[in-house]
């Protein structure tokens, strides 16, 4: 009986130990794990929410999702938009009494890299995470521009390195396009505002066809050799100020911004045929077209004369079959696209290179007779989903830096700026020293090495949906998620 006892007892102390083993076991793995989580939060990445809309569009605050009364396009406005008022339309301009709010959405979540900067110098063009100088305890998130040792110069909107243009990775770039246009959202009239005028109209003898047996697309059909010209706006450039519908609405009048692109999809007849764009500035038109015996070309008329400055042998094929072309003016580069085939010509780096900044007529003189922005074309040929966009444009209207008074950035300084330059308070605008440890300070308009936090690389959570109403926003919005392009090596 005792030797039954003691097995049962020394069962259950068997049991017990293992147990409380068990349990000691899971608080240990429960505090490696903690501590392997604190450490990958401190030293290696960490999720942040951001908090305003001067990243825009790249990045939102929180914000409305909004569609246009007129045309349907849909657009965000930052969350204080409503309250001052409602923005026109990006693609067709209409300013409607009331939004029509489709739902909110709150400021989207990006994961950053902490410590790649302890590896690898900061590039030009990437989306830094830093401790706000002036107070510390904040964290901002801008683009950076400057580095350090480099002079920095903001002219007609862009970016100049010790004196030479800074041009954007062609993935940066395509995140900063702002919509003018897009003729999938066109309406020739709107309810409660008259007729519309439609934004291309045709030049003297052409015969293009705008939005074709309601198919949204531009129809060209002639036979008589000729080219003809489809002009958007002749005169006006009010759709080409740097302002942002994101924003509250913009009461007074943004610089014009003359770095624009157009895009389309075209589908040809059989036979000869020649399709282009044509973009002005500063008193010189570009064109870029494609001519269907197999080439693509760039040219460039001044004063009535026309040089070809760029030639390329390029397998059309458009018969029947529709493909992508673009032609873009951007950072003192054209550049042509046609079915995966790339046509780029340099006008080089000085700020007058692409020809003399008026200062006090930048968008006036600067686009001349005929419009900022021309389809042309010969044969039979036909055009679908095209859209006209302008360039981010940096406003110089700040402490700094000024026309001719560049900002030199001094050894471990960095300059920064937001995408949405209207709306970022960034180091163009910094009115006070930095405050550092032991009383020192940093200049005015730097971000010192120290206060780099880390760099972001991708938006994992941005416009979820609720799965039911009245329910926080649950379910993933997987179209949102990105990849968030920074520099890149040169």
């Amino acid at each position: 009986m005792e030797d039954e006892n003691r097995d049962v007892s020394d069962s259950f102390v068997r049991r017990y130990n293992a147990t409380i083993e068990s349990i000691v076991n899971t608080i240990y793995w429960v505090i490696v794990a903690l501590i392997l989580a604190f450490v990958f939060r401190t030293f290696i990445m960490e999720a942040f929410q951001i908090p305003t809309g001067s990243m825009a569009e790249t990045l939102r605050g929180a914000h409305y999702h909004v569609r246009c009364s007129a045309c349907g396009y849909k657009y965000d406005l930052g969350s204080d938009g409503l309250a001052l008022g409602v923005p026109k339309c990006s693609s067709c301009g209409f300013v409607p009494e009331e939004a029509i709010r489709e739902r909110a959405s709150n400021g989207d979540r990006i994961l950053v890299l902490k410590c790649i900067y302890e590896f690898v110098a900061p590039r030009r063009w990437d989306v830094v995470v830093f401790k706000y100088p002036v107070f510390p305890d904040d964290n901002y998130i801008k683009r950076m521009i400057a580095l350090p040792g480099e002079t920095v110069e903001l002219i007609d909107g862009d970016v100049y390195i010790n004196g030479e243009i800074a041009r954007k990775p062609v993935k940066v770039q395509d995140e900063l396009w702002n919509c003018v246009f897009d003729n999938d959202y066109a309406r020739m009239e709107m309810e409660g505002s008259g007729k519309w005028v439609y934004p291309f109209v045709n030049s003297s003898g052409s015969v293009w066809k705008v939005n074709v047996d309601g198919g949204r697309k531009f129809s060209l059909n002639s036979s008589d050799g000729g080219e003809h010209r489809l002009v958007y706006r002749p005169g006006n450039s009010k759709d080409f100020e740097a302002d942002y519908v994101y924003n509250s609405p913009n009461l007074g009048s943004a610089p014009v911004c003359s770095d624009l692109k157009v895009r389309s999809y075209m589908m040809a007849g059989y036979g000869e045929g020649t399709i282009g764009i044509g973009l002005r500035k500063y008193g010189r038109l570009y064109r870029g077209r494609v001519d269907f015996d197999g080439f693509m070309v760039i040219e460039m008329t001044t004063e009535g004369v026309t040089v070809e400055l760029a030639r390329k042998s390029v397998d059309v094929e458009v018969a029947g079959r529709g493909k992508a072309f673009s032609f873009a003016n951007v950072d003192h580069e054209l550049r042509l696209e046609f079915g995966g085939e790339r046509l780029v010509y340099d006008l080089g780096v000085g700020w007058d290179d692409a020809g003399v900044v008026d200062r006090n007529s930048v968008g006036k003189v600067a686009y001349g007779e005929g419009g900022m922005v021309e389809i042309f074309g010969t044969g039979d040929v036909d055009l679908y989903h095209t859209a006209v966009f302008r360039d981010i444009y940096y406003l110089s209207d700040v402490l700094r830096p000024r026309h001719q008074e560049p900002f030199t950035v001094g050894e471990d300084e960095y300059f920064v700026c937001g995408d949405n330059s209207p709306e970022s308070y960034d180091s163009r605008m910094w009115g006070s020293k930095g405050k550092g440890n032991n009383n020192s300070v940093y200049r005015k308009g730097v971000v010192p090495r120290d206060y780099l936090m880390g760099k972001a690389f991708f938006l994992y959570w941005g416009d979820a949906f609720k799965p039911f109403e009245n329910m926080l926003p649950l379910v993933p919005n997987f179209s949102e998620m990105k990849i968030i392009y920074g520099g890149k090596a040169e």
